[in-house]
């Protein structure tokens, strides 16, 4: 049985991590698309899984729910540079046990899997979030919402196409 399978469409990144699980003792196999995902996770029965949210064409959150529908006792811990709450949400309800913010560290993420229950003394944040923020949030949702279509999300926010792509292509706002 396998241990981990990484799904994120950038190699680098999953060659790295992949080595730093193997250091640890984890066997560990790559895939860059959700085929190739549910392909290895048929053949291997991995018991964790770390998932990218912004494959090249394709979301993570569709492959949370497709691990999920093939192997329901899989902990798997969604890994973003593009978080929101809205991701995070949809990410838990389709059976991911964490998410977490990239850059994340081997150690955070092996702490992610291994707190598969909720932390009620979690801090709180002591000021709302930003504008800025917010703005982003709100994106990420109607995004969401219109299934990643940006035409549509454009025309729903009132926006320009152009204008919601530049939007999308910078990093969220720090909280």
């Amino acid at each position: 049985m396998l241990d981990f399978l990484l799904v994120d469409d950038d190699a680098t990144f999953c060659q790295v991590l992949t080595r730093a699980l193997e250091r640890r003792g984890f066997s560990t196999l790559s895939a860059h698309d959700l085929d190739s995902a549910l392909r290895l996770a048929r053949e291997h029965q991995p018991r964790h899984a770390v998932v990218d949210l912004k494959l090249a064409d394709q979301s993570g959150l569709q492959v949370i729910s497709a691990l999920k529908t093939l192997l329901p006792a899989i902990h798997i811990v969604m890994l973003t540079g593009y978080s929101s709450i809205a991701t995070a949400v949809e990410a838990v309800k389709l059976g991911a046990i964490n998410y977490l913010c990239k850059p994340a560290s081997v150690d955070e993420i092996l702490n992610a899997l291994a707190l598969s229950a909720g932390n009620p003394a979690v801090e709180l944040p002591e000021q709302p979030p930003s504008v800025e923020r917010l703005e982003w949030e709100h994106i990420q949702k109607v995004l969401r919402d219109f299934d990643g279509n940006i035409s549509a999300t454009a025309r729903a926010l009132g926006m320009h196409r152009r204008t919601l792509q530049r939007k999308l292509q910078k990093r969220p706002v720090k909280q």
